[in-house]
């Protein structure tokens, strides 16, 4: 994959997380909790994907 591709497709992926979180965020209860733990696990996801190039 080109390399300003990967970088557009992982900034839109960190934005769209980020969202995630912050909406759960606003709800209160089980739904919210999973909006959050998607959200999370997504930035999570992309901190293991930028990481593994540096090993």
């Amino acid at each position: 994959m080109n390399s300003k591709i990967k970088i557009i497709v992982s900034s839109v992926l960190f934005v769209l997380f980020l969202v995630l979180v912050v909406v759960g965020q606003r709800h209160i209860g089980y739904a919210g909790l999973g909006t959050m733990m998607v959200g999370l696990a997504g930035l999570l996801g992309l901190l293991w994907m930028y990481n593994k190039q540096y090993q």
